[in-house]
């Protein structure tokens, strides 16, 4: 008996699964046509992204990604509560500004990371990247010193990046 391959049809099974929920959630219909079209585009779309996709990068200390996520959550969570304070209250005090961060990572998805954790963090958004690696530049609602933001930034977040990919 001849064995057949599943993951040459089925690449990857958890996002098979995921779209195929995603897409009912999104759409809110349950009819034949609707469930049947949810698992045409679950399974094309891993399927055909799946020559494409990157290698996975390798965690060194998944223990540690699981309490950085965890600092992040709380992190995004206060800065909630600060920015609407800040928005909320008299424009003049608020003091905008661009930071460059020096960067210790140099690997893609690390500094990818970093970027993003800075841009879910309300207040601050990652603006660009320069092409050798080495600088990180910031946008900030409110900048009291560029060197505390700097200091929180690598020490909150890409200190434990480095370590959770053994950077």
């Amino acid at each position: 008996m001849r064995h057949i391959n599943l993951r040459a049809y089925f690449p990857n099974p958890l996002n098979f699964l995921l779209l195929f929920v995603v897409w009912l959630l999104l759409t809110q219909r349950f009819t034949f046509g609707n469930l049947f079209l949810a698992a045409i585009l679950a399974w094309l779309i891993p399927l055909s992204v799946n020559g494409i996709r990157m290698a996975r990068a390798p965690v060194k200390k998944p223990r540690k990604m699981v309490s950085f996520l965890a600092l992040l959550l709380g992190d995004i969570i206060i800065s909630n509560i600060v920015v609407a304070k800040q928005v909320l209250g008299p424009p003049e005090k608020l003091q905008p500004g661009f930071v460059a961060i020096p960067l210790d990572l140099k690997a893609a998805l690390p500094i990818t990371l970093l970027a993003s954790t800075i841009s879910l963090t309300p207040g601050t958004v990652s603006i660009e990247i320069t092409e050798d690696r080495e600088t990180l530049y910031v946008h900030a609602l409110h900048v009291k010193s560029e060197k505390l933001l700097v200091d929180r930034i690598k020490r909150r977040y890409e200190t434990p990046l480095k370590e959770i990919f053994g950077c």
